[in-house]
């Protein structure tokens, strides 16, 4: 009992670098895919720069599509809201009723105060800026140290694994390398399968906020491809922010097409797109993806929702490998006859044995 709990609290101190370890190996197979393609015609090593240069493109083009214009539209606010409480103060004016509301109140001198003072803590916000500093040096940290580990799980994994089978039992290493491939291959596909998906719904997207006058139809189009990267409610919570933006753009014309796209996006993206994309990848139940999901983002937040469908998976082929070679080392076997071959669905049962006559 005593050793129980020691390697638990030791699990428990160790849950940092443990859940680096995990989010790196999931990186690391899901690159492996475009890594071994590219080593077709590369040497493996450029292969794999090329592919995990591409891995932190990505992020540097989103903060660049994102983040000017953020900067850009909170400096003008703050330099415009003195303007907005003038127009206020004239609308009470012209209001008895709200006239005799401020003169009770005082409520636009305040306003006015507030917004008199609001460009001057955009300088005060380095100070807060600055605080933070640890935490995004910390991250930064965390994510350098992932991502070595992830390239030295493409560059060696391989040998890693098939040297940790070889201290596996001879009849049983065949069917614990079937079962390490089958969850490589159904995390890689899932991976680029919800890479793909978010893509077509930030470019869709896109094009619809673009056909709209929306401002910002390309930031808007990057929050919901990120979004959609969550399963089960992440598109309808970017469709909602997005609906949210049009609401000051163009109501209630832009807003109502928009949601009448939205709504029917998700209805093709449920049945069409996402059973195309991810038909050879997972194949994991609703209820069991619903819980996942709970479970991962309970446990490691957005980080713990993304990787609860590829866990759950992985786990689900493991059970399954495990449950065939129970049902199948069950059948007591006379001398000289092989076993029967595992069928490719793991669903199918067995192939019915022909033994020899008593």
């Amino acid at each position: 009992m005593l050793v129980i709990l020691g390697f638990l609290w030791l699990i428990w101190r160790l849950r940092t670098p443990l859940s680096w370890i995990v989010i790196a190996m999931f990186i690391a197979v899901a690159l492996s895919g475009p890594v071994n393609l590219m080593s077709r015609k590369l040497p493996r090593g450029l292969a794999i720069l090329f592919a995990y240069l591409g891995l932190v493109l990505i992020p540097i083009g989103i903060a660049a599509i994102v983040v000017p214009p953020l900067v850009r539209e909170a400096t003008n606010l703050a330099n415009d809201v003195p303007g907005y409480v003038q127009d206020l103060q004239r609308w009470v004016n012209d209001n008895d009723r709200l006239k005799e509301l401020d003169r009770e109140y005082n409520i636009v001198d305040r306003l006015r105060e507030r917004a008199e003072e609001l460009p001057t803590h955009l300088d005060d916000a380095a100070g807060t800026l600055s605080d933070v500093g640890g935490t995004i040096v910390g991250s930064l940290f965390a994510a350098f140290n992932i991502l070595i580990l992830s390239i030295f799980m493409v560059a060696s994994g391989r040998r890693w694994i098939d040297r940790a089978i070889d201290f596996a039992r001879p009849e049983h290493a065949p069917r614990i390398r079937r079962a390490v491939e089958r969850i490589a291959t159904a995390v890689g596909n899932y991976v680029g399968g919800a890479l793909l998906q978010a893509t077509i719904a930030g470019v869709t997207t896109f094009i619809v906020l673009t056909i709209l006058g929306v401002p910002f139809a390309a930031p808007l189009a990057v929050l919901t491809a990120l979004f959609d990267l969550i399963p089960l409610v992440g598109a309808t919570i970017g469709a909602i922010l997005v609906a949210l933006v049009t609401v000051f753009h163009d109501f209630p014309v832009a807003t109502i097409v928009w949601l009448i796209w939205a709504v029917a996006y998700q209805q093709i993206e449920n049945t069409m797109i996402q059973p195309q994309i991810q038909r050879r990848a997972v194949e994991v139940h609703a209820f069991v993806v619903l819980v996942s999901v709970l479970f991962g983002a309970t446990l490691f937040g957005v980080l713990g929702a993304l990787l609860a469908i590829p866990v759950a998976a992985s786990i689900q082929i493991a059970i399954r490998e495990w449950w065939d070679y129970r049902r199948t080392s069950a059948i007591e076997l006379p001398p000289g006859v092989d076993p029967p071959p595992r069928p490719d669905n793991p669903d199918e049962p067995p192939a019915r044995l022909d033994l020899p006559p008593a």
